[in-house]
């Protein structure tokens, strides 16, 4: 994708709005008592806070594993983020899955929680990294 900078910029803001967004809805879901839909809504930030960072290196993944392929190679390879950023967030992609596919009811309010905190603190992270890239 060949964009100008200044689009770039706009798609990450959007995109991260969009994270911050879907983070208020798990939270909601969460006191709701909807924990399997709290989990979604969580990995679906996470995804959305890292497309917003990834844009900016101009990537844009159109898959869930190309997002994590593009994470390792253009951000943290280069020692931009740790790599615990892309094991939390295979976590979660994991946990989205059987929560939306699985057969059976295991997740439970401390898996919600967890997924939420996890996400909280990806978005600090990569917002801090957004910031970094957009001097």
């Amino acid at each position: 994708m060949t964009l100008e900078p200044q689009d770039k910029r706009s798609l990450s803001d959007l995109r991260m709005a969009k994270a911050l967004e879907f983070l208020e809805d798990a939270r909601a879901n969460l006191r709701e008592g909807r924990h399997k839909t709290a989990i979604n809504r969580s990995y679906y930030a996470a995804l959305s806070a890292v497309r917003s960072v990834l844009i900016l290196e101009g990537a844009n993944p159109e898959t869930h594993e190309g997002a994590v392929t593009m994470l390792s190679l253009r951000l943290v390879k280069p020692g931009l983020l740790s790599i615990d950023l892309v094991k939390n967030f295979k976590l979660l992609l994991s946990r989205r899955a059987d929560a939306d596919y699985g057969d059976f009811d295991t997740i439970d309010k401390a898996d919600a929680e967890d997924a939420i905190r996890i996400v909280e603190d990806m978005i600090g992270t990569l917002e801090k990294a957004r910031k970094m890239l957009l001097l």
